[in-house]
C-alpha cells in the first residue's frame, strides 16, 4: 500500500509545475514524437535511409552511446565522495548524479536498438534464449555491464528516497555493499566498451592500449561538466539548495581529468605521426585529410581546440571560482569531448578499410533527428527523476499516516 501510494505521488508530481516547467517539458516531447516518426521511417524502409554503408557501419548513433556510456560511468565521481567518504557537501548532489547515470544509460540502450536496424533481433542477446556468448563475447559482456549498473543506479537511490518519503532513515547497511559494488561496476561499464573498440586488431585506429585509460579519463571530465551543468540549472529554476563547495570540487575533478585526457592524446598523436607506418592511415585521415578526403578535419581540429581553452580556463584557479567562466567552460569542454569521443573516434576507424577503400561517412537526417529524440528522451527522463527527488528532499512529497483512521495520504 505505501509504495503504491509512493508511486502514485512521483506520477502527481512529474507532472505538475509551472508554466516554465510545461514549456520544457513539452519541447522534449515534440522532439521525442518527431524522433520517434523518423525512426519508424528507418524500421519502414531500413538502415538505407542512414549515412551508414557496408563500410562505416557505425555512425552517429554508435558514437552517441560511446560518449553516454562515459556520462553513466562519471555518477561514480558523486557517489565515492556522498557514499563512501562520507562528505557532507556531496549530499544534495549524490541524486541527481545518479539520475543523470540513469538517463544516460536509458539514452544508450536506446542508441543501441536504434542501431540494430531490425530491434526484434536483440532476442539473440536474451540469456537462455538466444545464443548470448558469454563470457567469450565482449558484446556480452557490454550487456552485463550496462545492464547491471543501470539496475544498481535505480535501486539505490530508488530505497532511499523511498525511505525519506516515509520519515525514515535509510539503513546503511542494506544499500552500502551495493555502493561500493557501483563503483567498481562504473569503471567496468566503460572499460568494456573501450576493450570493445581495442580488440579490433583490423581496426589499428582503436587497436591501442590507451583507449581504456583515455575513455576513463574524458568520462571524468566530460561527466563532471556535464552534472555541474545540471545541478547549476537545478539550483536557478528550483530552491533546491546546492552547496558550492561540491560544484567546487566536481570543477577540480574534472580539470585533473581534462588535463590527463589531453596528455593521452599527446601521445596518441606522436605515436601516430612521429614516425608514421600503414597503421597511421586513420589519424591521417582524420587530423589532415588523407587522398583527398577531409570530411572530419575540421570538426576534430575545433573540437581539439574548444578542449585546450576549456581545460585552460578550469587549470587557472579564478577563472574556475567563476561562475559564469565555469558554466561556460563546462559547456565548451562537454561539447569538445562529445565531438571528440564520438564522431571523432567511431568513424576513422573504418576509414580507410583493412583493403584501403576510402568511404566517407555523413550522417541523414533522419539519424539526426533520431538522435534529437532520443537526447529529448534523456532530458525528460532526467527532468522527472529530479523533479520527484527534489520535491522529496525538500520535504514537499512526504507520505502521512493519521493516527485514527489509518487512512495514508501525500
Amino acid at each position: 500500500m505505501t509504495l503504491l501510494s509512493f508511486i502514485k505521488a512521483a506520477i502527481k508530481t512529474s507532472f505538475r509545475g509551472d508554466k516554465k516547467y510545461i514549456f520544457w517539458m513539452s519541447t522534449l516531447f515534440f522532439f521525442m514524437f518527431i524522433g520517434f516518426y523518423c525512426w519508424t521511417i528507418q524500421l519502414r524502409e531500413g538502415l538505407q535511409v542512414t549515412g551508414m554503408s557496408d563500410h562505416v557501419s557505425w555512425g552517429l548513433y554508435i558514437s552517441n552511446f560511446t560518449f553516454f556510456v562515459g556520462t553513466a560511468a562519471a555518477a561514480v565521481m558523486l557517489v565515492i565522495p556522498a557514499y563512501v567518504l562520507h562528505d557532507v557537501s556531496f549530499e544534495k548532489t549524490v541524486l541527481m548524479g545518479e539520475g543523470i547515470a540513469v538517463a544516460s544509460l536509458l539514452m544508450c540502450l536506446a542508441f543501441v536498438t536504434v542501431d540494430l536496424g531490425s530491434p526484434q533481433n536483440i532476442w539473440h542477446m536474451i540469456p537462455f534464449i538466444g545464443y548470448f556468448n558469454f563470457p567469450e563475447s565482449m558484446l556480452a559482456w557490454d550487456v552485463v555491464v550496462l545492464n547491471g549498473y543501470l539496475m544498481l543506479n535505480i535501486c539505490i537511490p530508488f530505497y532511499i528516497l523511498f525511505c525519506h518519503y516515509q520519515n525514515k532513515k535509510p539503513i546503511t547497511k542494506l544499500y552500502l555493499p551495493f555502493v561500493y559494488l557501483s563503483v567498481f561496476w562504473a569503471v567496468g561499464i566503460h572499460m568494456v566498451t573501450a576493450f570493445l573498440y581495442a580488440g579490433i586488431p583490423a581496426r589499428p585506429y582503436w587497436n591501442s592500449s590507451l583507449l581504456g585509460p583515455r575513455f576513463l579519463a574524458s568520462a571524468f571530465a566530460a561527466g563532471p561538466a556535464l552534472i555541474i551543468l545540471a545541478l547549476d540549472a537545478i539550483q536557478r529554476a528550483t530552491q533546491y539548495e546546492i552547496k558550492s563547495s561540491s560544484l567546487d570540487k566536481l570543477a577540480m575533478i574534472a580539470t585533473v581529468a581534462a588535463q590527463a585526457n589531453l596528455v593521452m592524446l599527446v601521445s596518441e598523436l606522436f605515436k601516430e605521426f612521429y614516425w608514421p607506418t600503414e597503421h597511421s592511415h586513420s589519424a591521417k585521415y582524420l587530423f589532415f585529410g588523407y587522398k583527398g578526403y577531409n570530411a572530419l578535419c575540421l570538426l576534430v581540429w575545433t573540437s581539439i581546440s574548444l578542449n585546450v581553452i576549456a581545460t585552460t580556463s578550469l587549470t587557472i584557479h579564478k577563472l574556475r571560482k567563476n561562475k559564469l567562466i565555469r558554466r561556460m567552460s563546462c559547456l565548451v569542454l562537454f561539447l569538445a569531448i562529445w565531438t571528440e569521443k564520438g564522431m571523432g573516434l567511431v568513424v576513422p576507424g573504418f576509414i580507410p578499410s583493412p583493403l584501403g577503400e576510402m568511404v566517407e561517412y555523413f550522417p541523414s537526417k533522419i539519424e539526426i533527428f533520431v538522435t534529437l529524440g532520443i537526447l529529448a528522451l534523456g532530458l525528460f527522463v532526467f527532468t522527472l527523476l529530479a523533479k520527484v527527488a527534489i520535491n522529496i528532499e525538500t520535504g514537499k512529497m512526504r507520505l502521512i499516516e493519521t493516527e485514527k483512521t489509518g487512512n495514508i495520504k501525500n
